[in-house]
């Protein structure tokens, strides 16, 4: 590894920010040796703020139903393969019960931006969990709300909100949403949620079509500006019925290499190590616990509708 890497590595560790053209850099600088000394730092920064503990979130996938139609998903609405479902109310509880049981004390509801879950819909089933459940948080990843709508979610109960950003950079993000979504909209609803108290994560896709190390040092940038609560980032995986098909899925390497990343920019970050890992590597959960990683997601959502929940192939 040459001095001008090591320094990089080195700076990032003890002052947590780089210029973006020496995420640029960095990102380029990718070898397996460099990867090897970012993740034994980002192990050792994840220890020092969290010790050993590895933290388990109960996934339910409400709805497959959604109203957009983002190029690279599986349950856009223009995808008529898709075998939609959509949870009640009870069976919601039902999960919520039995992850309880099991001893989860985080239920992540998530779905798609399905218009039956009005607000007054979700937040009578947020404040139902929260009632049986009192010393339990309830995180919620419902995609773009009006400001009113994040509100009365959390006057509900709700403590946690996951909305990825998928890129940083706006020409970026046009490439890979329909024309009546928009850049501007994703960040004011994360800047919403940081305002109204929630704890907030965010995300991009590692890999995803037209991404280029410019972009994701924008992807580093912007989370080290932003500082969330949660970073969730996984591998692009291309689903047979979007027109991303045949593109190119993203690796486990890239994503490991920048999970390390994430951790040292932000070391009290909360890192999941995603479905996607696991779904294009057998250990693929477990190399993201050794790059940095700090949080799994384990899917309590009914049996008979997980294969229906489909956002990308496998």
């Amino acid at each position: 590894m040459n001095e001008r890497v090591l320094s990089l590595i080195n700076t990032l560790s003890d002052t947590h920010s780089l210029t973006l053209e020496q995420y640029k850099e960095l990102i380029e600088a990718r070898s397996p040796e460099t990867a090897a000394l970012l993740a034994e730092k980002a192990v050792a920064a994840r220890k020092a703020v969290y010790g050993s503990d590895v933290y388990v979130r109960g996934l339910i996938e409400i709805s497959n139903i959604c109203k957009n139609d983002c190029l690279y998903c599986g349950i856009r609405r223009s995808n008529k393969n898709c075998d939609r479902y959509r949870l009640s109310k009870e069976q919601i509880m039902d999960c919520a019960a039995e992850g309880y049981r099991l001893g989860f004390r985080t239920f992540v509801l998530q779905g798609g931006e399905d218009p039956y879950y009005t607000d007054d819909v979700l937040c009578g089933i947020v404040a139902e969990i929260k009632s049986q459940y009192p010393d339990c948080a309830v995180t919620l990843s419902m995609g773009e709300r009006s400001r009113e709508s994040y509100t009365r979610l959390r006057r509900a109960g709700a403590d946690r909100y996951l909305l990825r950003h998928e890129t940083a950079d706006k020409a970026h993000y046009e490439t890979l949403h329909p024309a009546e979504m928009s850049f501007e909209n994703r960040m004011r609803c994360l800047r919403d949620l940081r305002d109204l108290g929630y704890q907030v994560g965010c995300g991009f896709m590692v890999g995803s079509p037209n991404q280029t190390s410019e972009t994701l040092a924008k992807d580093l940038k912007f989370i080290e500006d932003f500082k969330p609560d949660m970073c969730g980032i996984g591998p692009f995986v291309p689903h047979k019925d979007t027109p991303f098909r045949d593109c190119p899925a993203g690796t486990v390497e890239l994503t490991c290499y920048l999970l390390s990343i994430i951790r040292l920019i932000h070391p009290p970050v909360l890192l999941p190590a995603t479905t996607a890992l696991g779904t294009i590597h057998p250990e693929g959960r477990e190399l993201g616990i050794k790059s940095g990683a700090n949080v799994v997601m384990p899917n309590l959502s009914p049996v008979t509708v997980r294969k229906k929940y489909e956002l990308y192939d496998n």
